[in-house]
C-alpha cells in the first residue's frame, strides 16, 4: 500500500453548498450532477439562513486554522478560506481524518465567536482527496492555488 504525503480537506458554511446543487456536489466520495428537486428540499430543511464569511472572518478562520495546524504539528501546503467553503490541503500526521477536520472546524469557529459571529457555521462533515505521490501533492496544492485567487492563501511549498 502506498504512504499518504498529505491530503486535501473540503468543508462548507452552513447552508451554501447544499446537495443537489448546480456546481455539482459530493457525498461520500462520490461526486453527483446537480438536481434542482433535492436543492429546494434541503433549503426548506435549513434551521437558519446560510453563513458567508465576510473577508475579515476569512481572515480570522486562516489565522486559527494556521495556528491550529501549528499546535498539531502539521504543515498546511495550502489554504483557500472561501466566502461559502475552506480547502485545506496538509501534510500526512498520524491522527484520524475526522479529529482533523474538527480542530480545524472548530478554531475557526471559536475564533469567529470571539467576534460575534454565533451559530452554527460550518456543514456536518467534509470531503476528503488523499495524495499518495508528490504529483497528487502539487496537484492538489496548484488547485486550491490556481482556483482561489480571491481568498486567503498559505504560501505554497511548490
Amino acid at each position: 500500500m502506498a504512504k499518504t504525503l498529505g491530503y486535501m480537506i473540503t468543508f462548507t458554511t452552513y447552508g451554501t453548498w447544499l446537495q443537489g446543487d448546480e456546481r455539482r456536489f459530493v457525498k461520500d466520495g462520490t461526486t453527483y450532477a446537480a438536481n434542482q428537486a433535492l436543492t429546494d428540499s434541503n433549503k426548506q430543511n435549513l434551521s437558519k439562513n446560510p453563513v458567508r464569511l465576510s473577508k475579515n472572518h476569512r481572515e480570522i478562520a486562516s489565522k486559527a486554522i494556521f495556528e491550529k495546524a501549528n499546535q498539531q504539528n502539521q504543515k498546511v501546503l495550502a489554504l483557500a478560506v472561501c466566502s461559502n467553503h475552506v480547502h485545506i490541503v496538509v501534510d500526512y500526521v498520524p491522527i484520524p481524518m475526522g479529529k482533523i477536520v474538527s480542530y480545524y472546524k472548530n478554531a475557526a469557529q471559536a475564533a469567529l465567536r470571539e467576534i460575534g459571529l454565533t451559530g452554527r457555521v460550518w456543514t456536518k462533515g467534509f470531503d476528503k482527496r488523499y495524495c499518495f505521490d508528490e504529483q497528487a501533492l502539487k496537484s492538489r496544492i496548484d488547485y486550491v492555488n490556481s482556483n482561489h485567487k480571491d481568498s486567503i492563501f498559505s504560501p505554497s511549498i511548490y
